[in-house]
């Protein structure tokens, strides 16, 4: 899969992770006094995109709330989001993003736009929160560090069971013909079983 770049665009904006030959897991550490949203995993397979995440909210060590929808369609319909991180943060970001997909009309473009805001901007560099963005086309993770990253193959989880969504999806991939859907719903059902931070109350989106 190419990495891709909007002509003029910084080459240290756009970066594809070394050293995960299969996706990429991104996971957050948690401050016991901040609001924490996770899990959130996007696969891509035949043709199909899906992102799905749990519905945990923790405050520490405590839930705050199990029904959180944390992953919604922006732009018409067009595009898929999800955020891990601090959830106040998170939405704030979902309403960046989509004026700039109003704005520029392209997800690459839009990605790459929030990610300098994010960067430069005195007030969203306080913000603590992934973005994990789906078109039909590309999936990219935007993050606070001006980084937007593309997946090496059609996988990525951002959050604090990341890591267990991703490994059991990437198992699924290679051994059955599941498709998207159930590859997100399974995988995260499966982080849900691990990990104390997410749980089993799904929302999942499919382009």
């Amino acid at each position: 899969m190419p990495l891709t770049r909007e002509p003029g665009a910084d080459p240290e904006r756009l970066e594809r992770p070394s050293g995960r030959p299969h996706g990429t897991n991104t996971a957050m550490t948690h401050d016991p006094d901040r609001i924490y949203g996770t899990t959130i995993l996007a696969v891509r397979r035949n043709g199909r995109v899906a992102v799905g995440g749990d519905g945990q909210v923790t405050l520490g060590q405590s839930v705050m709330k199990s029904n959180a929808r944390k992953v919604r369609r922006l732009y018409d319909g067009k595009v898929l989001a999800g955020f891990a991180g601090g959830t106040a943060d998170a939405f704030t970001l979902f309403e960046r993003f989509e004026g700039k997909l109003e704005k520029f009309g392209n997800l690459t473009r839009a990605a790459i736009e929030l990610a300098k805001d994010w960067r430069s901007d005195r007030s969203l560099r306080r913000l603590e929160a992934l973005l994990c963005v789906a078109d039909a086309e590309s999936t990219y993770v935007i993050s606070g560090t001006g980084d937007v990253i593309e997946p090496e193959h059609d996988l990525i989880g951002i959050g604090s069971g990341s890591g267990f969504a991703q490994a059991a999806a990437m198992a699924f991939m290679q051994s059955g013909d599941l498709s998207a859907r159930d590859i997100v719903e399974r995988s995260l059902n499966i982080a849900a079983d691990i990990c104390i931070y997410t749980n089993r109350n799904l929302t999942i989106e499919e382009l």
